[in-house]
């Protein structure tokens, strides 16, 4: 069994994902494109010979915004459990079960809260703080939005989720060698841009002030595990390969 590994997923396209305006709270429909190509994402990256394997998923978490749980059900994991957002469970699911994942919704990953900036562009934001601070600069990482959260808020939050995290899943199957493991401990992380990479960034042990130099894609996957199968050595995983049978 290898190296316990966290899946983050950025829900799909949206019109204002398209126009660079913020989401946080506004409720919004991913467009038909954004469908397609989280679709084609699962196709692609989902399976027992992909990326995420969801035999191997133990759990997942997902954001209380619509986005991102229409995202979960796109990706065709074959979840067994019922979504929480749904009433009863698709009677021809049983057919396509392929993992026995719980699924929470948590409103410790919802999108950072941009309060007087929702629905705003970067741009638009920039010219409303010239006009009303006298400077136009602006950084998320380091100012946080009036009427919203700061960068501590958004902190505070995401280090329980990963403590939560690491306390349920990871620390047992780490105290063992990797041949001894067995089980589930992948976990899967379906939410939004901003907060998936302050997500990234409180992984690895960096103060979102250094403010990230990696992107998210809307609809993108993103994976993080730990070096030296070591549960104090969290890391970033730039790129895996496809799990393969011997021959």
């Amino acid at each position: 069994m290898g190296t316990p590994r966290v899946f983050i997923a950025r829900h799909g396209e949206t019109e204002w994902s398209l126009n660079g305006r913020h989401t946080g709270t506004t409720e919004l429909s991913l467009t038909e494109n954004g469908q397609r190509r989280v679709q084609a994402t699962g196709r692609a990256l989902v399976g027992d010979d992909r990326l995420i394997v969801p035999a191997k998923l133990a759990y997942i978490y997902v954001s209380p915004r619509e986005r991102a749980q229409k995202t979960l059900e796109l990706l065709g994991l074959g979840c067994r459990v019922k979504y929480p957002w749904k009433d009863t469970r698709e009677p021809s699911a049983d057919a396509e079960v392929r993992t026995e994942a719980k699924i929470e919704i948590t409103q410790d990953i919802r999108e950072w809260d941009y309060g007087d900036y929702e629905g705003l562009t970067s741009a638009q934001i920039r010219a409303q703080r010239k006009e009303t601070l006298g400077s136009e600069h602006w950084d998320i990482w380091s100012d946080g939005c009036p009427g919203g959260e700061s960068p501590v808020d958004v902190t505070e939050r995401l280090d329980r989720v990963i403590a939560n995290m690491r306390e349920r899943f990871h620390k047992d199957p780490l105290s063992q060698s990797s041949k001894k493991r067995s089980g589930q401990h992948d976990v899967l992380v379906v939410a939004h841009g901003h907060i998936l990479r302050a997500f990234a960034m409180r992984w690895a042990g960096k103060s979102l002030s250094e403010g990230p130099t990696f992107l998210l894609e809307a609809g993108g996957i993103g994976t993080l595990s730990y070096e030296h199968d070591k549960i104090d050595e969290p890391a970033i995983l730039l790129g895996g390969g496809f799990i393969v049978g011997h021959v």
